[in-house]
């Protein structure tokens, strides 16, 4: 991602290479990402959904289903394709209609306060639930596009796809190698780095991709990283791949997170099989009691099952970008994937890198300001991710328990506040155009108003009272009413055309 985001970005007249160790395996099996990768990232490149899609066994996700965190469950009937859903809530993507001005979250809430519906948000202010319920398609068959939306694909393929596109297609130089030291000048910068066959690879900027390792940022240039286990417990997964017989039980348009009794399990679908993991914390599982529950959660036998066991760090580097050294994706920040983060924090730290790519003084003014982007990026995300686990009204386990008595930063702390308040939580975005057209204003206003008010009432967390100023609005609470109607209507409709996802992706991949 990074080579070929650089090479867009900067052009012929920067040399990339990329020094890629062959025998260190890749983390994913499966992603799962966010609306506005294909606009601020492939778009970028120049390539099209019909490019990279089939290359890479994509599919949609039109949001995450969270399964259980409401409830105890072992969450295997709610989660297999043919199983009933009890206990579910939907984070949504895409804008939230707006009234008089405002949000038809604060509509909803005061309809819900007042006792004249008992319907959940997410019913009730977008058409997209009862799409999930179906199993429906993003897109009508002859392409056109309906909702927003992201995607689930193999991060494999992904990265041998963006390999062959900055090697073929703009010069970028590959090496298979492995790194064994690098070589520090006086003022402290790498000047090269050598490999274990002999090469000696000089640069002026080093972008350190080495994952939780952290070979050129911690360990050559002694950041520290910042441990943030206080606010997230979570620190070990265990995944696979599982097989999926789509013919007969469709492929979801979704991602679900699922809550287990020591931390929660995703399940990301694809043609033909599904990613899914297991995300918990060492200290109240063991990797064999974890690596049970998740195999009786699938029907797997962990003697036969190849599994994937993944020890991770939760934070952030003190500093993202440290003299002539920049750490991106897993060098730099971790926080568990419950909102399918990983992926943004690379391509949004890349957009930063473009935008404060240096000279040869690296003027400290340009690596402040990108530190700053990031640690804000990192620290509102963490905040955001807690509060699911702080939140959810789930406490049948120590780690349920254990998750309410940790503290939320004081910052999130105010943004809960406003919540309750009635006033929601930052300003929402009403301009579809500027929401995915313009990556500054995303950057800056990550997690929307539609975002809280989606995890928060899923989680059964309402605001105190309504938004004062709407008592002074009988007009506007008699004609949203028709708003409401219309989400209905619009529902029905799609519910009555749409393709199922199953048969838009066959088309699309050509099977």
């Amino acid at each position: 991602m990074t080579a070929s985001y650089l090479g867009r970005a900067l052009g012929p007249t920067v040399r990339i290479t990329v020094l890629e160790a062959p025998a260190v395996p890749k983390i994913g099996v499966g992603e799962a990402t966010i609306p506005n990768l294909q606009k601020v990232f492939f778009d970028f490149l120049g390539l099209s959904e019909e490019e990279w899609m089939p290359e890479c066994n994509a599919s949609f996700k039109m949001g995450i289903r969270f399964i259980n965190w409401r409830t105890p469950g072992a969450g295997q009937a709610e989660a297999r394709p043919h199983g009933t859903r009890r206990d579910h809530f939907d984070h949504l993507f895409g804008l939230l209609p707006s009234h008089d001005g405002l949000p038809l979250s604060h509509y909803w809430t005061h309809r819900r306060l007042g006792g004249a519906t008992d319907e959940p948000f997410d019913y009730a202010c977008y058409s997209q639930p009862a799409i999930f319920d179906r199993k429906l398609s993003p897109r009508y068959l002859d392409g056109t596009r309906w909702a927003s939306y992201a995607w689930h694909f193999d991060a494999n393929l992904v990265a041998d796809f963006l390999r062959r596109f900055a090697v073929e297609k703009q010069g970028a130089v590959h090496i298979e190698d492995r790194f064994t030291e690098a070589e520090v000048n006086q003022r402290g910068h790498i000047t090269a780095v050598t490999t274990e066959t002999g090469r000696r690879l000089e640069a002026d900027l080093f972008v350190d991709c080495s994952g939780f390792r952290g070979l050129l940022i911690n360990q050559v240039m002694k950041e520290p990283f910042l441990d943030m286990s206080d606010h997230l417990l979570n620190d070990r997964a265990v995944a696979t791949q599982v097989p999926h017989d789509d013919e007969a039980y469709g492929v979801e348009p979704y991602t679900s997170a699922i809550a287990m009794s020591s931390g929660w399990t995703w399940k990301i679908p694809m043609l033909g099989r599904f990613g899914t993991g297991y995300v918990y914390s060492s200290r109240f599982a063991s990797q064999d009691e974890a690596t049970e529950e998740f195999c009786r959660m699938w029907g797997l036998d962990p003697e036969t099952q190849p599994l994937n066991h993944i020890k991770f760090r939760v934070g952030r580097n003190r500093r993202a970008w440290v003299k002539n050294v920049v750490g991106i994706g897993l060098s730099s920040c971790f926080v568990e994937p419950l909102e399918s983060t990983g992926i943004y924090f690379v391509y949004a730290a890349l957009y930063q890198l473009a935008k404060h790519f240096p000279d040869k003084r690296f003027d400290p003014v340009l690596i402040d300001r990108f530190n700053r982007e990031v640690e804000t990026m990192f620290d509102d995300t963490r905040d955001f991710i807690q509060a699911h686990f702080s939140f959810a009204p789930r406490n049948d386990t120590a780690f349920w328990q254990a998750c309410k008595e940790l503290e939320l930063a004081d910052d999130f702390k105010a943004k809960v506040a406003q919540y309750k308040a009635g006033l929601g939580v930052n300003l929402p975005i009403t301009d579809e155009a500027n929401y995915y057209g313009n990556f500054e204003a995303e950057f800056r206003n990550f997690w929307s108003n539609a975002n809280y008010y989606c995890v928060f009432t899923g989680l059964d967390v309402l605001p105190d009272h309504t938004m004062p100023v709407l008592s002074h609005r009988p007009a506007s609470l008699e004609s949203v009413e028709e708003v409401f109607a219309d989400v209905g209507r619009r529902r029905d409709e799609l519910l009555k055309t749409l393709p199922s996802t199953h048969d838009y992706l066959r088309r699309l991949h050509g099977k």
